[in-house]
């Protein structure tokens, strides 16, 4: 079983030209944060680029709501949706990969990170794309802005998830 993931991640490095760090899924925290297993290590990873609802009612969740105008209960059910729909791709257990930008972390400590499923699918662009969560990108971490902003395009265009007309 190792000798196959190392075989993938140097089919997956060279198919990118990039850097992928092989990763173990642990547990889901909300719709743009995951805990993995590093190198050994746990380690909580935010989602470059990407912005969910918050799936609790707390100071984010408050500000969402009254800056939108979208009530605080449908803010916390579409981050529930969310959190589901991240929980649907990153199940316990799973090897996904993680490609790095300039910063390695937030203020929170958390590991910044872009994360493919398998070769042709990046998770943070799914999501985007899938009306799931909306593009939050901060520089210097901008390497697929371009694509998450056609992703949340094709998202608003068919009144996908957040853009749907039953908010």
């Amino acid at each position: 079983m190792r000798v196959l993931i190392l075989l993938l991640i140097f089919i997956l490095t060279f198919s990118y030209g990039k850097e992928l760090v092989p990763c173990k899924v642990l547990r889901v925290v909300d719709g743009d944060t995951f805990v993995c297993l590093l190198n050994g290590k746990k380690e909580r990873v935010r989602l470059i680029g990407v912005d969910t609802p918050e799936s609790r009612p707390n100071k984010k969740a408050l500000r969402d709501s009254r800056r939108s105008g979208i009530s605080l209960e449908k803010i916390i059910e579409m981050g529930k949706k969310a959190t589901r729909f991240t929980k649907k791709y990153l199940k316990k257990g799973k090897i996904v990969f993680l490609e790095f930008d300039i910063e390695k972390r937030d203020r929170y400590g958390r590991l910044l990170a872009y994360v493919w499923l398998d070769k042709k699918t990046l998770f943070n662009e799914l999501i985007i794309r899938e009306g799931y969560a909306t593009v939050y990108t901060r520089p210097p971490n901008v390497k697929y802005a371009g694509r998450f902003l056609m992703a949340q395009r094709y998202a608003r265009e068919r009144r996908k998830g957040l853009w749907s007309e039953d908010l």
